[in-house]
């Protein structure tokens, strides 16, 4: 089944919008110089992060953790839409070619941020400062799925020791190299990820030179990464299906493309 052709005109005109409304976001800076121009824009271009924003007039109660956690990461894909766009060569792609790595990878990126977040826990998932999910929390949601994945992903980059330099990379890479179908430009998608990959091998040559194959250790994590977002597409699919929380268009949208 062609996926691509069926949803290149529904989602061309939601997502120039969010393009447009995410231009002038405001961007945290690098604490320090980095002599890769392709990871200093992705420092400078990361957004800050969302706060989950818990209706006050809901009883506290799993529906109101499940409410919050989707709201929150409809959010987080907007903002993500409009954060692709300063990833250096995305925007050098036809329209249809960005629409497609979106439509494939966009859960990756999200996947990646939960992680970075929750580094520094050795059992709870951190979706926001404010949005702290320990498993017997996660259970009682119906999503101990879930955090299985993301605990077991978050503990392979701590072994690893991941900074954000590497993460945001990570992140691009994921939407670079996603199983989007039926691209347009292949020779432009291909050069887009090249760029990615060579700017991964020279950061780690020139900040961990006495590693000599960290990118390559880091770019094996990439399937893992994959493997998780299908099971958090999977998780917030059968939530859906079941009725049991309301889900934004867009997100929903979303999770149908990549099904």
């Amino acid at each position: 089944m062609d996926r691509m052709r069926g949803g290149r005109q529904k989602y061309k005109h939601r997502v120039d919008s969010a393009l447009s409304l995410f231009t002038k976001t405001h961007y945290s800076h690098p604490s320090k110089p980095i002599r890769n121009k392709v990871i200093s824009q992705l420092l400078v271009s990361e957004p800050a992060p969302l706060r989950a924003a818990p209706d006050p007039v809901t009883p506290d109660s799993d529906l109101k953790t499940l409410l919050s956690l989707c709201d929150l990461l409809n959010r987080e894909l907007l903002v993500m839409i409009g954060w692709a766009k300063h990833i250096p060569g995305f925007s050098g792609l036809s329209l249809v070619d960005q629409m497609a790595l979106l439509q494939s990878g966009w859960m990756e990126t999200l996947v990646l941020n939960v992680v970075w977040r929750s580094q520094g826990s050795a059992d709870e998932l951190q979706f926001a400062e404010n949005l702290r999910l320990n498993e017997s929390q996660c259970r009682a949601a119906g999503l101990h799925d879930l955090y299985t994945a993301l605990r077991h992903l978050t503990s392979k980059y701590q072994q690893m020791g991941l900074n954000q330099e590497e993460v945001l990379t990570l992140k691009a890479m994921a939407l670079a190299n996603s199983d989007a179908e039926n691209v347009e430009g292949a020779d432009a998608v291909q050069r887009f990820q090249d760029a990615l990959h060579e700017a991964l091998q020279d950061y780690e040559s020139s900040q961990r030179p006495s590693e000599a194959h960290r990118a390559g250790r880091l770019l094996m994590t990439l399937p893992l990464l994959r493997q998780t977002a299908h099971r958090a597409v999977r998780c917030f699919s059968r939530l859906h299906t079941d009725g049991r929380v309301p889900m934004h268009k867009l997100f929903l949208e979303m999770l149908d493309a990549t099904i």
